[in-house]
């Protein structure tokens, strides 16, 4: 649950800068219904609320030779919290680590690994993932294809 109340012109700020976070306020404000300056006084809010976190460029992977997406799936020894611990930080020090869920069922976390080759991961494996404490099991599952990719949620859910 969103921690203010979303109406529907917040609602098209947030779907328009999802689809493109560099739009002018005042293309942004036309688009909307609104003045510039309360639909600046709403983007900062929205900033202030926690709704929009952060400003970012998406990069093509393959535009900066990155194109090998890995999806590795890891169970731990014991499921403590000191090792849960261990392991989320020592995670969050990899760079190629694009992201990482715990998870419920077979494995106890999920991760999305993106290196330029097969060779990279191998490296990756030997000298990273396996030599963090607590762990188990490493399963890998490399993607073949990229079939859909998203950054803007969907929220239409939201709708009053």
């Amino acid at each position: 649950m969103p921690k203010i109340k979303l109406d529907r012109i917040d609602r098209k700020i947030l779907a328009l800068l999802q689809q493109d976070g560099r739009m002018p306020n005042n293309d942004l404000a036309e688009r909307v219904g609104l003045s510039p300056s309360p639909c600046l006084r709403r983007v900062k809010a929205l900033e202030e609320a926690g709704v929009i976190t952060r400003h970012v460029a998406l990069v093509d992977p393959a535009a900066v030779d990155l194109p090998v997406n890995v999806f590795v799936s890891v169970s731990l020894e014991r499921q403590v919290e000191e090792r849960i611990d261990a392991f989320e930080a020592a995670v969050m020090a990899l760079p190629e680590v694009m992201e990482c869920y715990l998870m419920t069922g077979d494995a106890d976390y999920l991760l999305r690994v993106v290196v330029p080759d097969l060779a990279s991961y191998e490296r990756f494996l030997k000298e990273h993932l396996t030599r963090i404490s607590g762990v188990a099991n490493i399963r890998s599952s490399f993607a073949l294809k990229q079939v859909r990719y998203r950054t803007a949620l969907p929220l239409g859910h939201l709708a009053e």
